[in-house]
């Protein structure tokens, strides 16, 4: 019985998944591994046969955080007292995941951790911007901070070059999904993300319960990780990430922000209505409660 279980959700991206298990497989001994495969996977015939490896096939796209529910309960059935979910579309190493494992368990108060993540080279959002020497450094996630007055989630250090500026363990607003340890006792108490969300925001979400709930959310720089960023989303800015984080960031704001940003972002939600964008959609879609994958 492995007590580690790493869960990777796949979608569209056959080579990227590939990469991720392949880095995996050499230490089976060490994780159990758990791909969704909320779209057809190639290769999976092969790699089932490997008894560290287990394939979940829903036939639909679960979204996000679904499909990171049907792992988390697979990681649950397999006895895993540490499950750690992670984007198919990172670059890491074992050793990265064993220093999250290490810090997570420094200290029994902590119940989520997430990494310091960079752009993987040529992913970055402003590429001309970088000497060709700073790109595969150029921060990507170093903590995260919400802005409640507005309602947006932000990374800390976001687009700047690593000069060592991010290197202190500390506490911070919310882990990302991208990559984001969760230990068995946090899931035990709070449960698993709220599937209404489907994509984008349901990490900040988790991680807010589990605070309310005393445990410790936290930002380990000592395992960096990669990100080749919305490579199967949808890129910043497309339909698909407008019309979640537009819908989403309403729901969100409804659980758990101050009544004045509330107010706020209900005047700014009726102006959306009034326009032809994907916005419109998405904020028609939240009021009648069409919540999970929507209508996009």
């Amino acid at each position: 019985m492995n007590t580690v279980s790493v869960v990777i959700v796949h979608y569209k991206n056959t080579e990227d998944t590939m990469e991720a298990v392949s880095v995996l497989t050499s230490y089976q001994k060490k994780f159990s591994t758990i791909i969704i495969a909320n779209s057809p996977l190639q290769g999976s015939q092969i790699i089932k046969k490997n008894n560290s490896i287990h394939i979940i096939e829903p036939g639909m796209n679960t979204g996000f955080s679904q499909g990171n529910n049907l792992g988390i309960k697979k990681a649950m059935e397999l006895g895993s007292q540490t499950i750690i979910l992670i984007n198919n579309d990172t670059i890491f190493s074992v050793e990265s995941l064993e220093k999250l494992i290490t810090f997570a368990y420094c200290d029994r108060s902590i119940g989520i951790v997430s990494p310091k993540i960079y752009f993987a080279k040529g992913y970055e959002f402003h590429k001309n911007r970088y000497k060709e020497f700073e790109k595969g450094k150029v921060l990507w996630y170093a903590g995260g901070v919400i802005d409640w007055n507005n309602m947006y989630p932000s990374h800390n250090g976001v687009d700047e070059v690593d000069h060592g500026q991010y290197e202190r363990f500390c506490d911070t607003d919310f882990a990302t999904g991208c990559c984001m340890l969760v230990k068995r006792e946090v899931i035990e108490t709070i449960g698993l993300f709220d599937e209404k969300y489907f994509l984008y925001f349901e990490d900040v979400d988790y991680s807010l319960r589990a605070r309310r709930e005393g445990f410790r959310i936290m930002y380990d720089p000592s395992s960096p990780i990669s990100h080749k960023n919305a490579s199967s989303s949808g890129k910043p800015g497309s339909r698909i990430h407008r019309y979640y984080l537009t819908r989403n960031r309403l729901y969100f704001a409804k659980k758990f922000a101050p009544f004045t940003t509330r107010k706020s972002l209900m005047l700014q939600s009726f102006q959306f209505l009034l326009s032809g964008s994907i916005e419109r959609q998405a904020v028609f879609d939240y009021y009648i409660g069409r919540m999970g994958r929507g209508s996009i």
